[in-house]
């Protein structure tokens, strides 16, 4: 048979368009073997690329049960020998297997970072038979052509070893403080009431907690305080503008009462004009953070969902990668061949021929540099297909960010009115733009407005149009979103660009918080009060972000892997033994915490006939349906009870209904869009609906 390079890379997508890519009539022949498929292309000889379906290979427990702690022994293994829902990866790692037995020469060629680099090495090591030694490894940041071409030309002539131990020992710490933790919590609660519910914590999973913990208490603990402002309006020549008066607020009543009195139709007198320039810089290039967190502000796309969305525009050559912390754009991504791309898009014609008629492209940049991969920025491709709608903002702001940062500073006018009333002073502010700059280029997602003011000069009489009080009480701290819970995350070091976001999102899943304004459960109340409590250090942000910087060293080779493990163990074997002494206290806790939150999960809201009970999701003894009825049932108060669909999930939609009033439930069924249940049956909303179905079959009929 004739001898081939084997390439291996993460994804079907990406194996698709670097065999494309690399073949030399750019028409590689797609082979399917057991499901799994592969391409072969041929260049200056035979290529055979297959893809991974992500990692194929995990850390699991040696030997032994899973119902027990500690258990520090672990090993690395093709996952569907440790998790049921993985069991396809078993033929993907067969065909791999049997493809790599006929090849000569081996290329890695997954993402250039931690996960890209450890999934590379894994199925040459396991799947290829030890053939990590020998493989070459191509780099790139995109998937367009002339890029991979390069990396294929011009590979690196080994693996990155340095990043590979970095990856394992991250996933092997994980493990070890996921697996043990867990299950010490998990077990306790079981022990104790014979019941299991999944629950989990880890090293980065407890401080994160421990965030959104603190700031639910200060919240709840908040007791606000009255203070007062002043409001007020002066009229110029046929116009009202809003004006700030000098004291921005009064801890007593009467001083702003005093205020109001004395200038309460009043006539003022303009004193002094102040007006400045500013310029603002053009924004720095986009990072995952930054990225996640302007689609956030901008879409409310949650952190996950945007790193998702990013990751497919990727896959479609249409972004560079963008699991990147770095804020640089290096000249040799080459500026002004990205620009003429775009130019062939009507929408961003104009834009970047105004960049290109530059003598120079200098983009602003940010501080932080990652050594694997340049900020995000558009390859200058078109789609090939038709993109979703979340994917079109999002390549729309990668697109308009990238342009936006070559332009030139915005020029802005701030202008300063001091008015004094009676002895008072207020002030009239205004703001324009006198150079658009960048913000032209970034405009569908600039926020600021103008406050356009009249022509206005010193000594000039204007009338008080209003003075009021306005009376006010202080505001508890904010809750966290998902985008501001990431940036702390950020902040504080601790966690991945690749893996704060999924964080994030197990918090949600466990039932440890809920809401888009980040609430903590009781559940997860009493988790980190427990974590808190027995093993302090897991919620420790301090002993996180060191051990965060150590596996950050092992990439530099300034670290030594078997050294942080150690040291990871000998910091956790202390915990558990507590954990262990302590468990049937903990267990206590944990049950009744679980059994209040499923019943939480249940509870619909107020019964609207007896008023004095709660709706809740039921189910019947004799036939199983599951139902809504009221508390006072058991009591033999209120019989009060509605039907449910007996189908998919059904939980209370934390809403009321607008026809009614009434709490509405989220159903989510298999093959149907998730909508909101009312099950009040006179819901004014259901007659309306009623009555236009009824006029539509009529005006069918005839």
């Amino acid at each position: 048979m004739e001898k081939y390079t084997l390439i291996v890379t993460e994804k079907p997508n990406a194996a698709q368009r670097i065999a494309k890519a690399l073949d030399s009539q750019g028409t590689p022949e797609k082979v399917e073997e057991d499901g799994v498929p592969y391409f072969l292309a041929h260049r200056d000889q035979k290529l055979v690329v297959v893809p991974a379906l992500g990692h194929l290979y995990t850390v699991v427990h040696e030997r032994g049960r899973r119902n027990y702690y500690p258990v520090f022994n672990f090993k690395w293994a093709p996952r569907y020998s440790a998790e049921r829902r993985a069991k396809q990866t078993r033929t993907w790692i067969e065909v791999i297997s049997r493809l790599a037995s006929n090849a000569e020469n081996f290329i890695a060629a997954c993402d250039y970072d931690l996960e890209g680099s450890l999934i590379g090495y894994c199925l040459l090591k396991y799947a290829c038979g030890d053939k990590e030694g020998v493989a070459k490894r191509m780099k790139f940041s995109t998937l367009t052509k002339n890029e991979l071409e390069k990396a294929y030309e011009e590979p690196l002539s080994s693996l990155n070893f340095a990043l590979i131990e970095a990856g394992r020992t991250r996933h092997e710490v994980d493990w070890l403080y996921g697996v043990n933790l867990s299950r010490a919590l998990t077990l306790a609660a079981k022990r104790w009431s014979g019941r299991y519910a999944t629950l989990s914590t880890g090293r980065v999973q407890g401080p994160t907690l421990k965030f959104l913990v603190g700031r639910e208490k200060e919240i709840r603990s908040f007791v606000p305080t009255p203070y007062w402002s002043i409001r007020s309006e002066v009229k110029i020549k046929s116009s009202v503008y809003e004006v700030e008066y000098e004291t921005k607020t009064f801890e007593k009543k009467a001083n702003a009462d005093a205020v109001v009195e004395a200038c309460k139709g009043k006539t003022g007198e303009i004193e002094t004009i102040e007006v400045r320039k500013l310029r603002q810089k053009p924004p720095i290039p986009f990072d995952l953070g930054k990225l996640q967190t302007e689609a956030y502000s901008l879409f409310r796309y949650t952190p996950r969902r945007t790193s998702g969305i990013a990751q497919r525009l990727y896959l479609e050559a249409l972004i560079s990668y963008p699991r990147t912390s770095s804020q640089k754009l290096p000249p040799t991504i080459d500026y002004r061949a990205i620009l003429k791309k775009l130019k062939k898009k009507t929408v961003y014609k104009k834009l970047a021929s105004d960049l290109l008629r530059k003598d120079e492209l200098k983009p602003v940049e940010g501080k932080k540099e990652d050594p694997a991969h340049p900020a995000i920025y558009p390859t200058g491709n078109m789609p090939e297909r038709e993109l979703s709608e979340p994917e079109k903002r999002v390549w729309d702001l990668v697109v308009r960010r990238f342009m936006a940062v070559f332009g030139e500073p915005a020029i802005k006018q701030s202008m300063k009115a001091s008015i004094v009333v009676n002895g008072h002073r207020f002030y009239l502010r205004g703001r324009r733009v006198l150079k658009e700059g960048w913000t032209r280029f970034y405009k569908p997602y600039i926020r600021a407005e103008e406050v356009l003011l009249p022509t206005i000069k010193d000594g000039q009489k204007v009338s008080m149009k209003q003075v009021m009080r306005e009376d006010k009480f202080t505001k508890p701290p904010p809750r966290y979103n998902p985008s501001s819970l990431l940036q702390k995350m950020e902040e504080e070091g601790i966690g991945t660009k690749a893996t704060r976001a999924d964080i994030i999102e197990t918090l949600y899943s466990r039932g440890y918080v809920a809401e888009e304004r980040i609430v903590t459960t009781d559940l997860g109340f009493d988790i980190a009060d427990v974590l808190s409590k027995y093993c302090p250090r897991v919620t420790s942000v301090k002993f996180t972000r060191e051990l965060e910087e150590k596996m950050e060293r092992i990439q530099t080779n300034s670290e030594d892997r078997v050294n942080v493990l150690v040291e990871a163990v000998s910091q956790l074997k202390p915990v558990l033994e507590e954990l262990k002494e302590k468990e049937q206290a903990i267990g206590q806790v944990l049950s009744q915490a679980i059994k209040r939150a499923r019943m939480q999960e249940r509870l619909i809201g107020n019964c609207p006939d007896c008023k004095t009970g709660k709706l809740m999701i039921l189910y019947s003894r004799k036939t199983r349906k599951r139902f809504i009825g009221c508390t006072n049932y058991f009591k033999d108060i209120c019989t009060t009870s509605f039907p449910l669909p007996q189908k998919g999930t059904a939980k209370p939609a934390q809403k009321n209904c607008k026809g009614c009033e009434w709490p509405l439930v989220f159903v989510r069924m298999r093959g149907r869009r998730p909508w909101m249940l009312c099950f009040n049956p006179k819901c004014p909303l259901k007659e309306e609906r009623r009555k236009r179905n009824e006029m539509q079959s009529l005006q069918k009929g005839n």
